[in-house]
């Protein structure tokens, strides 16, 4: 078996027929109750000094309660079996309400929406299961990857909660596919920048008007702010599309393989942390981003052979005030398979990434561990760091922002990054004086904020997460290796472009920002707002 063909198969353990008592129920609450802890260890007991190691076991203790997992693949935290906490002297299984109850007592200012996100999370997961049992993957490989992660974020308290009703039907991970709806937008009130002649294969419009293809859950989200707009001929609905799209991992954004493109769209719905919408100064801001980061993708192209990257050319809505304009925003991005070079498939990282809890099959396919984890590091690793010192670019690697090129051997060549959205401008490095303030606040980090972004999401999101199912898959032992091997590709870059201060002090073993989800998540606040908090250094 092959890396490409066992992309999806990371979760293949998910879909087969469970044993007696270990129903998909049982795995989504497994799920669940893994995603808990692991945000327990880095945001809760850890910051207050309440973890230990006890090999094979993580102790920790959350609102006065002795907890315990059979714990693997380092920062990753994998677990092995169930949880459990002390009680009267003896250890008993521990389950989700019981932690979210212990999270709710050692947390302050109470949250009376957290315990029901998690378990709408765990219902999801659950339905998933079940709709994929039912279901065929994709015969596209990369569609395949796309639509395999069942579990979601690792660290994330709720990482399949989903609002509304109806939401299954456009779900990625039940391997759906539907068609799109196509509105007509009188022709001067179409908003629009960059090259958007893609859409226009959408579907024919009338006379005076432009095809504007709209996401169907979307519309019916919009439904009382479009009933005047079709009323009065502003906006005609033209029906379905005659062909069906594939939602990706982001659940918003589509493929439409009758044109090669992605079209991103906006969902007023909260998926994990965010309401899933394209404010228009993010409208405005992909395409800024493109026209800007053209040169400097073909620099790192050159620099590092197998970088790539999905452009994001063009958007277009309708100008009927913000809430529409929004509201039915779609950005264009090309498919990854129109950047990849010859006998060269994509896959999704977080796919190889996805925790397989057995030791057979893996990211690794055919070819020899330590070497794909080294070919890996490589494609990934310099051009996101180039980036930053170089070219004052903030990249966003996580796992669902990263493709990664397989070969026939079975050996990722190329690295595809995408969405421009979560990637910044290093503010003082970059004139935007020109931009409106709002897009240019947008487009900006400052230096501290960007190098933040790029360790987090290369080093703890991805790199950790990958090394830890290759540890799976090559025997556990290795950890350390895969680590000294990655810390040999970062000492290279850096000694062949004058050892940056921040990368130095990275590669001494500086303690590693980790996203507060948790946090974020009880707060309540915008994902923007989210912190971090300081974890091991796998390379110390």
């Amino acid at each position: 078996m092959n890396a490409v063909s066992t992309a999806d198969s990371r979760l293949s353990d998910l879909d087969r027929p469970q044993a007696p008592g270990d129903g998909r129920g049982a795995i989504a609450e497994a799920v669940t109750l893994g995603a808990l802890l692991r945000c327990c260890v880095r945001e809760v007991a850890g910051p207050r000094g309440l973890v230990w190691p006890a090999e094979p076991y993580v102790l920790l203790r959350v609102a006065g309660t002795l907890l315990r997992a059979r714990v693997h693949g380092g920062i990753a935290l994998r677990f092995d079996g169930p949880a459990e906490w002390l009680s009267d002297g003896a250890w008993r299984p521990l389950t989700s309400e019981m932690l979210v109850a212990l999270i709710e007592r050692e947390l302050p200012g109470g949250n009376d929406e957290f315990a029901g996100q998690v378990a709408r999370s765990r219902e999801a997961i659950g339905a998933l299961l079940d709709a994929r049992e039912g279901g065929a993957a994709p015969g596209d490989p990369w569609l395949a990857s796309e639509q395999a992660l069942v579990a979601g974020h690792p660290f994330h308290p709720s990482p399949k909660a989903r609002e509304g009703d109806g939401w299954l039907r456009y779900a990625p991970e039940a391997h759906a596919e539907f068609p799109l709806r196509l509105l007509g937008v009188r022709a001067d009130l179409v908003a629009e920048r960059g090259d958007t002649r893609a859409l226009d294969l959408s579907g024919s419009a009338p006379a005076g008007y432009v095809p504007l293809p709209a996401h169907p859950w979307q519309l019916g989200l919009l439904a009382a702010d479009l009933r005047e707009p079709l009323a009065d001929g502003r906006l005609v609905d033209l029906g379905e599309t005659p062909r069906p799209v594939a939602p990706t991992s982001s659940v918003r954004t589509v493929f439409d393989p009758g044109t090669g493109m992605c079209l991103k769209f906006s969902l007023d719905v909260r998926i994990t942390n965010c309401v899933r919408k394209n404010a228009w100064y993010e409208l405005a801001g992909a395409v800024e981003l493109t026209e800007r980061l053209g040169p400097v993708f073909a620099r790192l192209a050159a620099r590092f052979p197998g970088t790539r990257w999905l452009p994001e050319p063009g958007y277009r809505s309708a100008g009927l005030g913000v809430r529409l304009l929004e509201g039915l925003g779609v950005i264009l991005r090309p498919g990854p398979w129109t950047v990849c070079g010859p006998g060269v498939t994509p896959v999704l990282a977080g796919a190889l990434a996805a925790p397989r809890g057995t030791a057979d099959g893996g990211p690794c396919g055919t070819a020899d561990p330590l070497v794909w984890w080294r070919c890996y590091v490589e494609r990934v690793a310099p051009p996101v760091l180039d980036a930053y010192f170089t070219h004052g670019v903030v990249l966003e690697p996580h796992l669902q922002n990263v493709l990664l090129g397989i070969d026939h051997h079975d050996l990722p060549v190329e690295a595809i990054f995408r969405d421009m959205e979560g990637t910044k401008l290093v503010r003082d490095r970059h004139d935007l004086s020109g931009l409106p303030p709002a897009v240019a606040g947008a487009l900006a980090y400052d230096a501290d904020r960007g190098w933040n972004r790029v360790v987090y999401c290369l080093m703890v999101n991805h790199l950790a997460e990958i090394a830890a199912s290759v540890a799976e898959h090559a025997g556990r032992a290795v950890l350390p290796e895969l680590w000294s091997i990655c810390r040999d590709v970062l000492t290279t870059y850096a000694a062949g472009h004058g050892t940056p201060p921040l990368l130095a002090e990275l590669l001494a073993g500086a303690p590693l920002p980790a996203k507060a989800n948790l946090g974020v998540r009880w707060a309540r606040d915008a994902d923007r707002s989210a912190g971090y908090v300081p974890i091991a250094n796998p390379l110390a």
